[in-house]
């Protein structure tokens, strides 16, 4: 049962170990972390206006324009989105490097990399905690949908 200092104070993050944890992921980065390419600003801008004339075209040879349709360029603008990050999802997924390659690639031969990353691990680890926390008055009542239901009372004979 909380008590009243308990309520005054915050918590310490449950995980005060985020230094461990941030550390274990490290030490599996070799295995377990791939850097992925990612098509950025007018690239995808163009790809996008691509598809968007695409669909455009396809759609009138269709019959189906702007007059028959009037709302129809939303319509083309989400999924020319769509077949825009298809596109650079299937190409960024052929194309991954393992963190010993980019050690390689960058000349990196202090794992400076693999500290940064560390760093980063622990400070998103500790601010996930902490958002949690600060959330944690709003957790009875979400978690109440959880609850085992009452046992209906036994009706006398």
């Amino acid at each position: 049962m909380p008590n009243d200092r308990d309520r005054r104070e915050p918590p310490e993050p449950i995980s005060s170990h985020a230094d461990g944890v941030s550390g274990d992921l490290v030490k599996l980065m070799p295995r377990d972390l791939v850097f992925v390419m990612r098509f950025m600003g007018e690239s995808q801008h163009r790809l996008q206006n691509h598809f968007q004339d695409f669909i455009r075209a396809e759609l009138a040879a269709g019959g189906v324009t702007t007059k028959t349709h009037p709302m129809i360029h939303l319509f083309i603008e989400s999924h020319a989105i769509l077949l825009r990050d298809f596109v650079f999802s299937g190409v960024s997924l052929t194309r991954q490097f393992r963190v010993d390659e980019i050690e390689r690639l960058t000349g990196d031969t202090t794992s400076m990399i693999r500290v940064d990353i560390w760093d980063q691990l622990k400070s998103h680890i500790e601010t996930a905690e902490k958002q949690f926390q600060s959330q944690a008055s709003t957790l009875p009542k979400l978690l109440s949908a959880f609850e085992k239901p009452p046992q209906p009372l036994k009706s006398e004979k």
